[in-house]
């Protein structure tokens, strides 16, 4: 239904094309400094593991994740998961994202506001993506305006989401390029504009996810208002 609807297509192609452009940034980035290693040529968890003891984090581990740019930090089991790359990798890439997932950690220790609302969002954003298009439907099938609004707005937990992720993850650069520094890992100005690509790489992520999920959004509520104001008789 949404699909075929060439409105879809006027609201979402700038937000595909976006993705595509980013992630292609991404991974050219990620890919050429996967191959220059840093001046101590440590791997990502060697890193991570000076970087836990310079921050004074306690209780924080360390273990790897299959796949490929699937780093994370779980704050439920105080664990950085390192992808083999980069957890084995000894290049500025891996350094840096090992440090970008280690500035989450530090967050976490610091109860930082910004996460802390993220965290809170994920069960309503994960019920509301269910939810919204079972509202949705029910509204345009029934003529309902009402419902489908309803869903309009349960949907808009997934821009809220992206939205209070922006800042979470630009802060987690921030401290992990100011980690590196500090901790001495990274010395060469090189090293730290190769720092400075991939995670400025990765922030695009979360933007073009941003402009995504507010598209979708405006698209969802172009059909309702379409629907006009009147129920079916």
């Amino acid at each position: 239904m949404f699909f075929l609807d060439p409105r879809y297509i006027l609201f979402m192609a700038p937000a595909f094309f976006l993705m595509i452009l980013v992630q292609w940034y991404v991974s050219s980035s990620y890919s050429k400094w996967s191959k220059v290693p840093t001046r101590l040529r440590i791997s990502g968890a060697q890193a991570a593991e000076q970087l836990i003891r310079y921050g004074s984090l306690q209780n924080v581990h360390i273990a790897t994740t299959p796949g490929n740019l699937t780093d994370h930090y779980d704050p439920r089991d105080k664990t950085l998961y390192l992808s083999p790359n980069v957890y084995q990798g000894a290049s500025v890439a891996a350094v840096a994202v090992a440090a970008h997932e280690l500035g989450h950690a530090m967050q976490d220790k610091e109860s930082y506001v910004p996460l802390r609302l993220r965290s809170a969002l994920v069960p309503a954003v994960n019920i509301g993506s269910y939810l919204g298009w079972i509202l949705l439907m029910i509204g345009f099938l029934l003529r309902f305006p009402e419902i489908a609004w309803l869903g309009v707005l349960v949907f808009s937990g997934g821009a809220i989401f992206a939205l209070a992720t922006l800042p979470v993850e630009l802060n987690a650069s921030a401290r992990a390029k100011q980690l590196l520094r500090e901790a001495g890992l990274i010395y060469s100005e090189e090293e730290m504009h190769g720092v400075n690509q991939v995670l400025n790489a990765a922030a695009l992520t979360y933007v073009a996810a941003l402009v995504t999920a507010v598209l979708q959004l405006l698209y969802y509520a172009t059909l309702v208002l379409s629907m006009g104001g009147r129920r079916r008789s």
